[in-house]
């Protein structure tokens, strides 16, 4: 990518989080938004949370996105990428090959809307490194394809990717979505996950997701 198309991208990110909608590439939620699965209420995750194994996070000696195989195909062309994108887009249009060749994304992150599939990331709500730390490291190559590709949980969600790529493999000690009235939601898809998995929280990102759910 161009420098002068990454700051031009930045600009729209910043212009997302402001709400500025005089360039037409911003746009309020549609009504009828597509999304990840539901996470548990903020008062389950509160309690999911409790439960969860704390300790200092793990070492990522060893690590490598490639111990998480993904995307796997889903269904006759499409793989998770492609899914992910048709479910959390608007009006989305794809080819024979199952690529999105039109449709609108809203990022749940941080406000944006996007109309070129290539400028959406499919976020890992628990990145893979992050798990890899948390518990990960000790699964089969096949449990680590499994969450990689989970549609089930709400561990994969369409944003912009520039936030994305911000994001990292932080965790919410370190980073939450720039939109604030998503952070409640964010730390219930976060704790689901971990708990579905049985990962492990360190005692930071416990008190930060503490912090948010009791202002759910």
């Amino acid at each position: 990518m161009s420098a002068a198309r990454v700051y031009a991208r930045r600009i729209a990110v910043l212009a997302a989080s402001a709400a500025v909608t005089a360039t037409g590439l911003l746009a309020t939620a549609p009504a009828a938004q597509a999304a990840p699965p539901t996470p548990v209420s903020a008062a389950t995750a509160r309690t999911y949370l409790s439960s969860l194994t704390v300790k200092a996070e793990g070492s990522s000696t060893g690590y490598s996105r490639d111990l998480f195989p993904h995307w796997i195909t889903q269904s006759g062309t499409c793989n998770t990428r492609e899914v992910v994108l048709k479910r959390d887009g608007v009006n989305v249009v794809t080819d024979s090959n199952c690529a999105a060749v039109s449709g609108s994304w809203y990022s749940e992150y941080d406000g944006a809307t996007w109309t070129l599939a290539s400028d959406v990331d499919i976020d890992h709500v628990i990145p893979l490194a992050e798990a890899w730390r948390s518990g990960a490291n000790s699964w089969t190559t096949s449990q680590r394809q499994s969450f990689a590709n989970d549609l089930t949980r709400p561990q994969l969600i369409a944003v912009t990717d520039n936030v994305n790529q911000a994001k990292g493999d932080q965790d919410p000690a370190e980073w939450l979505p720039p939109r604030i009235s998503y952070r409640c939601m964010y730390a219930r898809m976060w704790v689901h996950v971990k708990y579905h998995w049985n990962l492990s929280v360190d005692s930071a990102e416990k008190s930060a997701l503490q912090s948010v759910l009791n202002g759910c």
